[in-house]
């Protein structure tokens, strides 16, 4: 039997924008702006070669939640935790880089027990921490290439699930 039509599941997997920045102060602009939409529970995978804006975009979305800390790329110590100063969602920032087992290393790190109550951001988490929720936020930065100007970035944000089909996304390239 098939399942029935849904529209929500169909756009699902759809960018929800689209944005070209200039500067990496416009990278941890958009984190701020971002932080808005953000709530307990919400899984953030951030995607982009090294050097693309990932940890940029966490210390932006640092700012926006109003946590205690210098949000910086957390390789060497893989999991940071970031309390709030302000009465909301901790910030929890991981780096899978080194992480190569999937799920089962990322388990050690017991993500699942601070995803309800936090925000949790994995750089480098595609193909590692999608089980962690059905409800997804995927950020990819591309650099432009062949361009003068090496800031130059491409964001595509893509929501996964139920909780982003109306989340305001789109209004962040306004």
């Amino acid at each position: 039997m098939e399942a029935p039509h849904s529209p929500a599941a169909e756009t699902a997997h759809q960018p929800a924008a689209r944005l070209t920045l200039t500067s990496p102060e416009q990278t941890q602009e958009l984190g701020r702006r971002l932080a808005k939409l953000l709530r307990p529970g919400d899984l953030v995978l951030l995607t982009g070669e090294l050097g693309a804006g990932k940890t940029t975009l966490a210390r932006g979305l640092g700012e926006g939640l109003g946590v205690r800390g210098a949000v910086t790329s957390p390789t060497f110590v893989i999991a940071r935790v970031h309390p709030s100063l302000v009465g909301g969602p901790a910030l929890v920032h991981v780096d899978a880089y080194r992480l190569g087992g999937g799920l089962d290393e990322m388990e050690d790190l017991d993500l699942d027990v601070s995803l309800p109550e936090s925000v949790v951001v994995v750089e480098w988490g595609d193909g590692k921490v999608e089980d962690l929720s059905e409800d997804r936020l995927h950020v990819v930065i591309h650099r432009v290439v062949g361009n003068t100007d090496d800031d130059r970035r491409r964001i595509t944000l893509t929501g996964v699930g139920p909780r982003w089909a109306d989340a305001g996304l789109a209004g962040l390239t306004a």
